[in-house]
């Protein structure tokens, strides 16, 4: 789908997502989960789900503590028996503590369990590499049965955690953890593995995912069109399925492909179009990302993928050089 229009957005849209994709999620699953008793929301001391959730609906709550792999086990066993569970916890904890309970308990019996994890890439900033993220994609893309996404703002968190709620199989959805701008200015047709046309363009194609890259490459759109070079832009909110008929047309119709992520080059998103891209429509590529090392330095989460060019003006200057190449 193509969402090339620019519009401001409404007073009252812009009030309803005035918040962060986080506190979105936690709204909406609330909402799902007093339509639907089979909804439950199992909690690891992540704080605020105990005032929210908890308070709403106590039968349908459970805090598992500060213990990522029984969290796993516990939902896998609750998904068993026929409810939907929504896991809450960190991306760094999902993806690396829990991950043999994920895979064994979940993924390999393809059970209907939602992993909700906050704080994907560098977004626990200060807390260091402990809490970063940058190989959580690429670890929940490499097991079978997972569908993997990461919304663009709140607008897509809320239809991006409706439309998981009933899909089959287990999901792993990625959050930051604060506010930021709004992508969507108004409504539009979400659906999972279809990428979304946030520009259009015939010189080159930005593939982004995650909430500071997808802004990084509007941005990076509008500084381009000034130097007469018009970019495409894909927001590939979700990396597994991968909406290939959109890269290979990217391919085909446009000269190259940056992609741009919170995350490893490795293994992530830039790591799913180049081996898609390999396969099925070779062309030019470079990859946008956090390089193949721990983070070394402090900052707030803004700063940090700063540093590793998840900027405008980076990406700018990449399309030029691939460009030019």
């Amino acid at each position: 789908m193509s969402l090339s229009a620019r519009t401001t957005p409404a007073p009252e849209w812009t009030e309803q997502f005035a918040a962060s994709d986080r506190e979105i999620y936690r709204k909406t699953l609330l909402e799902l989960a007093q339509r639907d008793q089979r909804i439950y929301c199992l909690d690891s001391d992540m704080g605020g789900l105990e005032t929210s959730f908890q308070a709403s609906l106590p039968g349908q709550y459970i805090d598992l503590g500060i213990a990522e792999a029984n969290l796993m086990s516990v939902a896998a066993g609750c998904a068993k028996l026929g409810k939907i569970p929504f896991v809450n916890t960190m991306a760094a904890f999902a993806s690396s503590r829990a991950y043999e309970q994920v895979k064994i308990d979940i993924a390999y019996n393809n059970l209907p369990v939602r992993i909700v994890a906050t704080h994907g890439g560098l977004a626990a900033a200060y807390l260091g590499p402990t809490h970063h993220a940058q190989q959580d994609l690429a670890a929940m893309r490499a097991l079978p049965n997972m569908t993997v996404m990461t919304p663009a703002d709140a607008v897509e968190t809320a239809k991006m955690v409706e439309a998981a709620a009933y899909l089959p199989g287990p999901v792993y959805i990625r959050l930051g953890r604060n506010r930021t701008d709004l992508v969507y200015h108004a409504d539009y047709d979400f659906a999972v593995g279809r990428a979304v046309e946030l520009r259009p363009g015939h010189d080159v194609t930005i593939v982004a995912a995650g909430s500071y890259p997808v802004l990084a490459a509007v941005a990076a759109h509008e500084r381009l069109a000034a130097l007469g070079i018009t970019a495409r832009v894909l927001n590939m909110h979700t990396l597994k399925p991968l909406d290939e008929a959109a890269l290979v047309a990217a391919a085909r119709e446009t000269r190259g492909i940056v992609t741009v992520e919170d995350h490893s080059i490795i293994g992530g998103l830039g790591g799913a179009v180049a081996e898609t891209l390999a396969e099925r429509a070779p062309t030019l590529m470079r990859r946008v990302g956090i390089a193949d090392a721990f983070c070394d330095h402090v900052g707030d989460h803004h700063h940090l993928i700063a540093s590793y060019g998840v900027t405008p003006g980076h990406l700018t200057a990449t399309v030029r050089e691939l460009l030019n190449r």
